[in-house]
């Protein structure tokens, strides 16, 4: 009856979870876990000290992309130890000082992806739009700025998100339904009225993702209409394929977003353990295939990571 009564939420303990009737199954489906894992880590760092050691590397496409490379590592990192510690040890617990960390970094690091797609997605739009002061626009100064500026946006509206479930009494189940902790799954959990904390949620992700999804829209909108505009084929197949790497990358972000929002909306009769394996999954697409988009789509990323490579074999 302990799990049941209202209780203080300084002295919570979350019981995390794997992926339902699938227990038995855990050691097994860490394996894929982990390699997507080793793929994300090591592809994001590969690409990070090629952009801070080649010189030719230093512009601000490639600045923009180490901020890319950092944002996957640390979505990466805040789930890595408790989803591989559910599916290797059956290390559920987790406290609710320790809940409420995890989750705010995870919700930081999916906000700071989206504001820096938007700043790529500005960054295409000037390289195309007015390429003789490319340079002069985006200076090292300015990227700096925009850095920052990403981080701040994220810090100051995620904080009272988190900051307003230290409100909340918990008196049901203590069992939350990911392997990591998820804003609305810890939520449900409460005997207190949430309506405050789900309008402060709602408010926050439309304010920045819903945002910054809009507005990416719109500088497409616009590089479409410069591109067709430009006489040439072959210049207007080259001002698109500029863009196919950043495309890409808003894809596998997106997507796997809005697929999770529809699964958890309609698929109320899918069985539980596909839910799971959904949310665990769609924070880890991001980090392994930004990597892998932008070595296969960007030559010098490509040259850039052979060479590392190369150097490191001899």
């Amino acid at each position: 009856m302990s799990n049941f009564q209202n209780t203080s939420s300084s002295s919570i303990i979350f019981l995390l979870t794997g992926v339902p009737g699938l227990e038995a199954f855990h050691t097994w489906i860490s394996a894929p876990f982990c390699f997507l894992y080793v793929i994300a880590l090591s592809g994001n760092s590969l690409i990070l000290y090629a952009i801070v050691t080649q010189p030719s590397l230093h512009e601000p496409m490639y600045y923009f992309l180490s901020m890319l490379s950092t944002t996957d590592l640390g979505l990466s990192v805040s789930t890595l130890v408790t989803m591989l510690g559910i599916f290797w040890f059956n290390a559920r617990e987790i406290s609710f000082n320790a809940c409420l960390s995890q989750m705010f970094f995870i919700q930081l690091f999916t906000v700071m992806e989206s504001s820096v797609l938007l700043a790529m997605a500005f960054d295409r739009f000037v390289a195309i739009s007015n390429p003789l002061r490319y340079a002069t626009i985006l200076t090292d100064s300015r990227i700096t700025q925009i850095g920052v500026a990403v981080v701040i946006r994220g810090t100051l509206t995620l904080t009272p998100v988190v900051a307003l479930l230290t409100r909340l009494s918990f008196c049901r189940s203590h069992v939350l339904h990911h392997s990591y902790c998820f804003h609305p799954d810890v939520m449900k959990l409460s005997c207190t009225d949430t309506r405050i904390n789900n309008a402060v949620g709602l408010t926050a992700m439309i304010s920045t993702v819903g945002v910054d999804s809009i507005f990416i829209i719109v500088s497409y909108l616009l590089i479409t209409k410069i591109v067709l505009s430009i006489a040439s084929p072959e210049e207007r197949k080259k001002g698109f394929s500029t863009c196919i790497s950043h495309i890409g990358a808003v894809a596998v972000f997106y997507i796997p977003l809005i697929s999770l929002s529809f699964v958890h909306r309609f698929g109320k009769r899918v069985p539980a353990y596909v839910h799971t394996m959904i949310a665990n999954t769609y924070l880890l697409i991001p980090p392994v295939m930004n990597p892998i988009i932008y070595s296969v789509k960007t030559k010098q990323i490509r040259k850039a990571v052979i060479k590392i490579l190369h150097s490191k074999d001899t």
